[in-house]
């Protein structure tokens, strides 16, 4: 029967094909008598599938992922890019608050020479790359109704840049055109050596938390929702599309992966994103302990300026509105009372424990729009911060926001 239909479809296309036949001769892709190993035909195959699904889904792109949460240890996460002909690598940080990617320029003033995280800092240098050009003020990305970062035109016709991020520290430089190499994985087929043109930033100046040393890295890598963005230039590209997963591993090692393109993962649970919004905002609607509902009034995870709770990877900690934070640190002192011994260290609410945190403090449990809920172990919203006495000090890693929004942190 399967034979049958497929002869059924070739001669309706016959038929339609009758009145203008065009004779196309076609050639074996092996020798008739050749021998052909399977695997060969199965590579083959699966490059032809993968070309056929690419315009379908798209293709992944995958990072993988140093640093930790930890504020005494890293406090950030970065991951390597490869930029320019022939590639060089850089070590930039994962910055989903924030759109555009820049590195530090060979005539950068007065920027970090060295880095505490044990990783070697460079330069771009354009003229070490063949693919480079740079960004003409003419160029209709240099207009300001393009993006939110501030653009200027620079004497030399070039299409400049200034932005400063909410920690008070803040960059600026001028935009170049070249290669970003990656390895691309289409369908259950990998394609090394893959890379596409992109927009960036060259960073010519430095300031504030970017200067330090001991967090220093060679630049950032903006995930934001603008047009910048390298998740939103790839998608314009059709190479991946406009989705990405930052998945973070929890324990003391750290690391994880970024990866550009569609996860297809059944247990994944969907919660949808606050329209018309500059950042990657969710509906925060409640928060549990040990499994019940705090009195929190949902409204004050949504203001009349700016609505939702922000997730921001660039974030170390995360910060809750002070509606929120009261009821939670109540919560969680009763609970754990009077089995440890809760204490004030430098304004943060802590506790001394003589026993594993785990066996003591309540699961937590932060609940979205859809039914999606983020489930944190003790370990997810504690922070270790020294021994006293025989005991360890624990402080809870959320801090408290007077006024403002919500904000999930790395």
């Amino acid at each position: 029967m399967r034979a049958l239909r497929l002869l059924l479809v070739l001669g309706f296309l016959t038929v339609l094909s009758v009145a203008s036949c065009v004779v196309i001769p076609l050639e074996r892709a092996f020798p008739l008598n050749g021998r052909v190993e399977l695997n060969q035909l199965v590579a083959r195959d699966q490059l032809r599938h993968s070309r056929m699904l690419q315009g379908l889904v798209g293709g992944v792109v995958d990072f993988s992922v140093q640093g930790t949460s930890d504020p005494y240890l890293v406090g950030l996460y970065f991951t390597k890019v490869k930029l320019g002909s022939p590639p060089r690598e850089f070590n930039v940080q994962i910055d989903t608050g924030s759109d555009i990617l820049w590195v530090t320029c060979s005539s950068c003033t007065d920027c970090p020479q060295s880095s505490g995280l044990g990783i070697q800092l460079g330069l771009f240098d354009t003229t070490s790359s063949s693919s480079a050009r740079m960004v003409p003020c003419s160029d209709p990305m240099c207009s300001s109704e393009y993006q939110t970062t501030a653009t200027q035109c620079s004497q030399s016709n070039q299409c400049s840049y200034s932005f400063q991020y909410g920690d008070g520290s803040g960059t600026s430089g001028y935009y170049v055109v070249d290669m970003l190499s990656f390895d691309a994985v289409m369908g259950q087929s990998s394609i090394a050596n893959s890379s596409a043109l992109i927009v960036f930033g060259c960073s010519t100046y430095q300031s504030g938390d970017l200067t330090k040393t001991d967090k220093a890295v060679d630049g950032i890598f903006g995930f934001g929702r603008g047009d910048l963005s390298v998740i939103s230039q790839l998608s314009s590209r059709g190479i991946t599309p406009r989705v990405f997963s930052h998945c973070l591993k929890g324990d003391g090692s750290g690391g994880g992966i970024m990866v550009l393109g569609a996860i297809m993962e059944p247990s994944i649970v969907y919660s949808p994103l606050v329209p018309s919004q500059p950042h990657y905002n969710l509906m925060l609607q409640s928060i549990a302990v040990n499994g019940q509902l705090l009195q929190i009034d949902p409204s004050v995870f949504a203001t009349s300026s700016n609505r939702g709770t922000i997730v921001d990877s660039g974030t170390t900690l995360a910060y809750l509105v002070q509606e929120a934070y009261d009821p939670f640190v109540i919560a969680i002192t009763a609970t754990v009372s009077p089995s440890v011994t809760p204490t004030i260290s430098k304004g943060n609410q802590c506790y001394l424990v003589a026993a594993s945190v785990s066996q003591i403090f309540p699961p937590v449990s932060l609940n979205f729009a859809s039914g999606a809920s983020m489930m944190l172990k003790p370990e997810d919203y504690l922070i270790r911060s020294g021994f006293y006495d025989g005991a360890t000090m624990w402080c809870i890693g959320f801090q408290k926001v007077q006024g403002g929004i919500s904000i999930l942190g790395g």
